[in-house]
């Protein structure tokens, strides 16, 4: 008897030690879930995985530093291969794992769990930049300007700095996707409206390791401008092709060559390491610091990389950027409904996002721009800085711009 009583007393005092550490755990503040599937392997990884790791260590940081408090974030990433149905089963495990903010990857995705989200009522912040995922949609987040006012202003770019009499005869190199299309019906309508450029001819290019026949065809056509919308990769081939073929325009817009201009993931330092000298005087678009150009900003950004080891490669990636940037919206948002006495779920963060505008519009250190949200903009930074490969690195070219026709054929 004597026996069972001692066995009672122990189990009860283990039973107190687990409840007292767990008090003590959680004592610690309150955890708030978040989750993001992505192309960590697979097409696009060259984008997703240092997107990953700028997620992942933007949130270390604010776990490490309190920037909530005793509050902190834990948000669980996963590899979906840029797989749609891998996709959507991460974003069903996150949503019984109680998420209140959801970070997705590519437009398939984005557009095929649009009714989810729209379902479940939460704030997603995707990488795709499409336009067509705002459209009837109440709870997708662009991040910067889309692919579509990218591309249409870097048109306006063309026509305005455009060498030469007559129209700016112009040919579009574009993803074989969603992705890739979106934008060239937009930059239609932005002609149609009185754009002063001629398309001559829309590429969608495929797996080739050769576009000899693709650019003498497009010469020969008298296409002078090349804008690409697609990933680093086939816009390197290009390049080089080019460059070999003698093809490649000296200055921007040198008559009876090829000028090559390009949209968010088709440039960047990852281009460069690619392409080489191949890609001097290549054009380019992008709402995010770069980290040739040397600023507050980009300093932030290297000494995070820098703090969690990542590579030279990682670090001045403007992926990594655009990880960290959708790391600094979700974490403000949650850091200025915590201000306002407001529990941290998807309704109130969803809410605090919609009011992120005028005087109350969010700054990160990776943007060109501030972020803007409202229930009838939902695009973040509507600003675009140009860029172009000076001295083999990507260098501003004037002020920030924001595109002239986008408002036109809205």
């Amino acid at each position: 008897m004597k026996n069972k009583k001692v066995l009672f007393l122990n189990a009860l005092l283990v039973i107190a030690v687990m409840f007292a550490f767990t008090a003590t755990a959680n004592a610690g503040g309150k955890v708030y879930k978040l989750g993001m599937s992505l192309a960590i392997t697979g097409p696009t990884s060259d984008a997703g995985n240092p997107y990953a790791k700028g997620t992942e260590d933007y949130f270390k940081f604010v776990n490490e530093t309190k920037m909530l408090g005793d509050d902190t974030i834990d948000c669980t990433i996963r590899d979906d291969q840029y797989k749609t149905d891998i996709t959507k089963r991460n974003f069903e495990e996150y949503l019984d794992e109680g998420i209140v903010m959801y970070l997705n990857y590519s437009t398939g995705s984005t557009l095929g769990l649009k009714r989810d989200f729209e379902e479940e009522k939460i704030a997603v912040l995707p990488a795709s930049y499409h336009a067509g995922n705002l459209d009837d949609s109440n709870y997708i987040f662009l991040p910067v300007a889309s692919y579509s006012e990218q591309l249409v202003a870097l048109s306006e770019y063309v026509v305005k700095n455009h060498k030469g009499e007559g129209k700016a005869k112009v040919a579009f190199f574009i993803h074989p996707s969603a992705f890739g299309r979106g934008p060239v019906d937009d930059a239609k309508k932005a002609v149609a409206a009185g754009l002063n450029m001629e398309i001559v001819e829309v590429v969608e290019h495929g797996k080739d390791l050769d576009n000899s026949a693709m650019l003498k065809r497009l010469m020969s056509k008298d296409v002078q401008y090349v804008l690409s919308h697609t990933v680093q990769s086939p816009v390197a081939t290009m390049l080089k092709d080019s460059s070999r073929l003698g093809l490649t325009a000296g200055s921007y817009g040198e008559a009876g060559k090829l000028t090559f201009l390009g949209v968010h993931y088709t440039g960047g330092n990852d281009l460069i390491a690619l392409a080489g000298d191949a890609c001097k005087g290549y054009v380019w678009t992008c709402s995010f610091n770069l980290t040739s150009e040397k600023n507050d900003g980009t300093t932030k950004q290297l000494a995070l990389a820098k703090k969690y080891g990542r590579d030279d490669k990682a670090a001045n990636s403007h992926n990594y950027a655009a990880g960290i940037m959708v790391a600094q919206v979700a974490t403000e948002a949650i850091k200025r409904a915590k201000a306002a006495g407001l529990e941290i779920n998807k309704e109130n963060l969803y809410t605090t996002l919609n009011g992120m505008n005028g005087k109350n519009g969010y700054s990160p250190y990776t943007t060109i721009g501030p972020v803007t949200y409202s229930k009838t903009d939902r695009a973040g930074v509507d600003m675009l800085q140009i860029y172009s490969v000076q001295d083999g690195a990507f260098k501003k070219v004037g002020q920030p711009i924001q595109s002239e026709y986008m408002t036109k054929i809205k």
